[in-house]
C-alpha cells in the first residue's frame, strides 16, 4: 500500500509540474532548437471584421472607432457586427456608423456567442474572416500581421495575441501575469508545430474553411481551431497581430470567467477525442501537456496533498505535506492581503495561481452537472 501511495504522490505532483513549468520551458526549447517556420507575405486579401455583441452600448462605439481606423485598405475590409438580444443601445450606436460602412445584423433572440458567428458567415464577402470581441481593442497594425500568414497555403487560421491591461486589483495583475505567460506558450507552439487553440477575442479563419459549430459549445474558438488541426491545417500565433482587454472588475468576475472556460475546456476534450489517434502524436502530446492536465491540476495538487498527509510518519512526506499546506496558507495570505490592498508580488502570484485551479474545479462541476449556460453572463 505504502508504495501505491508513493507512486500516486509523484505522479500527482510531477503532473503538475510538467503542464505549469516543465511544458513551458520544454516547448520554448524546441521552437529554438527545431522551428518549424511557415511563408509570412505581405498580403492584403479581402477581410470580414466579424464582431458579437451582446449590450454592449459601453463599448461598442469604440470599438467600431478602433476597427475604422485599423491600418488596412478601407475597400478591403467589410465590418459586420451581430446584435445577439441586445436590449440596450448597442443597436441604435451601431447604426450611427452605417455612412462608414458598417453593417448590423440584428438577432432579437439572444443565443449566444456562436450563434451569432454562424448568422454573419453567410453575409460576409471576405476571403479571411476576422472574429474580435467587442471589449477588445486592436493596434493600428494588427490586422495587417495577422492575415499576412494567409501567404502559408498551409495556414487555416490566426491567432492574435490577447493583451490584459494591468491594473491595480489584484485579479488584473493576475490576469495580466496568466496571459503574458500564456503568450510565451503559444508563441513556441506556434514555431515547433501548431498552436493549441486561438484566442477567442481576436483570430482569423480562411472562409472557405469555416464549419458551423454546434450552438452548445463553450469556448468556440479552441474548438473551430483545434478542427482545423485535425483536418491537416496549421493554427499559427501572431504575437504582433495584439488585442488589448480590460482585465475582469472584480475577483468574482473572473472566478466566473475561468470558471466558465474550464468547463468548456472539459466539453472540448470529449469533442476532441479523437485528437489522440497515433496520426496526431506530436498535437495530442501538447494538447494533454498544455491543456488537459491544466484544467486537471487542482485534482492533482488535492492528491498530492492527502496523500503526503498519509504518508506523514515519513520524514520525507511529513516535510512535503508542511510544504504543500505552507503554500496554500500563504495563498491565503495573500488574498486577504490584496483585498485589503496591500500588495506583495511573491504572494498575489501563490494567490492568483491557487486561485486559477480553484475555478478549474468550479468549472468541472459545472461541466459534469450541465450548469454552464453557453451564453454568456456579462460581468463588466
Amino acid at each position: 500500500m505504502w508504495g501505491a501511495l508513493i507512486a500516486l504522490f509523484w505522479l500527482s505532483a510531477l503532473a503538475v509540474a510538467w503542464t505549469h513549468v516543465g511544458y513551458p520551458l520544454f516547448i520554448i526549447l524546441l521552437a529554438r532548437w527545431r522551428p518549424r517556420p511557415h511563408q509570412k507575405g505581405e498580403v492584403l486579401p479581402t477581410v470580414s471584421l466579424i464582431i458579437p455583441a451582446y449590450n454592449e452600448e459601453a463599448v461598442i462605439g469604440e470599438k467600431l472607432e478602433n476597427a475604422l481606423t485599423l491600418d488596412y485598405p478601407r475597400g478591403r475590409i467589410e465590418i459586420i457586427v451581430v446584435a445577439d438580444g441586445s436590449t440596450d443601445r448597442t443597436v441604435e450606436i451601431v447604426e450611427g456608423f452605417a455612412d462608414w460602412g458598417v453593417r448590423l445584423l440584428f438577432q432579437p433572440e439572444r443565443r449566444g456567442k456562436i450563434a451569432a458567428m454562424n448568422r454573419a458567415v453567410p453575409y460576409a464577402q471576405g476571403k479571411i474572416l476576422v472574429f474580435s470581441d467587442a471589449n477588445a481593442m486592436m493596434e493600428p497594425e494588427s490586422l495587417r500581421a495577422l492575415v499576412r500568414n494567409f501567404a502559408d497555403p498551409r495556414v487555416a487560421c490566426v491567432s492574435g495575441e490577447k493583451r490584459v491591461r494591468a491594473d491595480q486589483p489584484v485579479q488584473a495583475q493576475g490576469e495580466s501575469a496568466y496571459w503574458r505567460y500564456e503568450s510565451s506558450i503559444k508563441r513556441a507552439e506556434s514555431v515547433v508545430n501548431t498552436a493549441i487553440g486561438a484566442v477567442g477575442e481576436f483570430f482569423a479563419i480562411r472562409r472557405e474553411l469555416y464549419r458551423p459549430l454546434r450552438e452548445d459549445s463553450i469556448i468556440e474558438d479552441f474548438v473551430l481551431s483545434m478542427q482545423l488541426v485535425m483536418e491537416g491545417w496549421r493554427v499559427v500565433y501572431e504575437p504582433e497581430a495584439v488585442a488589448w482587454e480590460e482585465a475582469s472588475p472584480t475577483l468574482k468576475a473572473e472566478w466566473e470567467r475561468r470558471a466558465r472556460n474550464c468547463a468548456g475546456g472539459f466539453q472540448a476534450v470529449g469533442r476532441l477525442i479523437r485528437l489522440f489517434s497515433p496520426r496526431y502524436s506530436m498535437v495530442a502530446f501538447q494538447f494533454l501537456s498544455h491543456k488537459i492536465l491544466r484544467w486537471l491540476s487542482p485534482f492533482f495538487m488535492l492528491l498530492a496533498w492527502l496523500t503526503a498527509l498519509v504518508l506523514y510518519p515519513f520524514d520525507l512526506y511529513r516535510l512535503l505535506f508542511w510544504g504543500q499546506t505552507a503554500f496554500y496558507l500563504l495563498a491565503l495570505v495573500g488574498g486577504l492581503l490584496s483585498v485589503k490592498g496591500w500588495r506583495w508580488r511573491p504572494l498575489w502570484l501563490i494567490f492568483y495561481f491557487c486561485f486559477a485551479n480553484a475555478t478549474a474545479l468550479s468549472g468541472f462541476w459545472r461541466y459534469v452537472t450541465g450548469r454552464q449556460n453557453v451564453a454568456w453572463k456579462k460581468v463588466r
